[in-house]
């Protein structure tokens, strides 16, 4: 078989995996805080006919040699974490981070997750819970005779009860040396892994942390310009890989006719 019609093959998968990891990004641009993910490819092995460098004479070296590329690969589908437009709500639970930072949140198994979405919520209990009902980290109850909930810019979390304010507890947030590392799981969450590095816990607004705006929710990082130009590409890279296989195939009939 002719080797053009593997390499072209690997191009038609390659951008149908772009294709997909695009397709995900729109499906997600209302999500609050969702990342959008960007695909990445590597060429494969190179079939070397002549090493460059290598002796053509007894005095002379060849200065480019002659290699085949066998086509390209999927490498990595990189999550990329720049701040996504903030947007008002009028919700005191709705948190934002401007800047870097995750919340952090308890997971049912008593790990830690962490997220950028911040559309929290009470549960029965009066503390501050994610739409799936995970508790925030560190916990915040809300009394049930709060009359109103501040939440300031460096996480210090207070209601105001029957005239006078209580300070209700700090929210911190966390970093990562690597944020690309991070698994995603679904749910607008995160979890940690060996790539992601351990997490920098600490207080909105120092440091390296972001800072907390209450009754904002950031949106998805999405841009949908960029996404469906990168859609129209894939698409005509996808259309001349399989041009290319059929010019091979009308190569190698060609070729087998004449053969025979």
């Amino acid at each position: 078989m002719m080797p053009a019609l593997r390499t072209a093959a690997s191009g038609m998968q390659a951008q149908q995996s772009n294709i997909d990891t695009i397709s995900n990004n729109l499906a997600n641009v209302n999500t609050i805080g969702y990342r959008r993910s960007r695909a990445e490819f590597a060429d494969l092995l190179y079939q070397t006919i002549r090493a460059p460098g290598s002796q053509s004479s007894a005095s002379t070296r060849v200065p480019a040699g002659i290699q085949t590329g066998l086509g390209v690969r999927l490498s990595a589908v990189q999550k990329l974490f720049t701040q996504g437009n903030l947007l008002s709500t009028g919700n005191g639970f709705d948190l934002a981070i401007q800047g870097q930072g995750f919340f952090q949140v308890l997971l049912p198994d008593g790990t830690t997750a962490y997220s950028r979405a911040g559309n929290f919520t009470k549960n029965e209990n009066g503390q501050l819970v994610t739409p799936d009902g995970y508790l925030l980290q560190p916990q915040i109850t809300i009394p049930a005779e709060a009359e109103a909930v501040t939440i300031e810019a460096d996480g210090t979390v207070s209601a105001l009860q029957q005239g006078q304010t209580t300070t209700l507890g700090n929210i911190q947030i966390a970093t990562f040396i690597n944020p690309a590392g991070l698994q995603a799981r679904g749910s607008n969450l995160f979890v940690q892994t060996t790539a992601s590095g351990a997490p920098n816990v600490g207080s909105p607004g120092t440091n390296q942390y972001g800072t907390i705006l209450q009754g904002y929710q950031e949106a998805s990082n999405v841009n949908m310009v960029e996404e469906m130009v990168d859609m129209i590409i894939a698409q005509r890279a996808y259309e001349a890989s399989s041009r290319a296989i059929r010019v091979s195939d009308e190569m190698l009939t060609t070729a087998t006719g004449l053969a025979s």
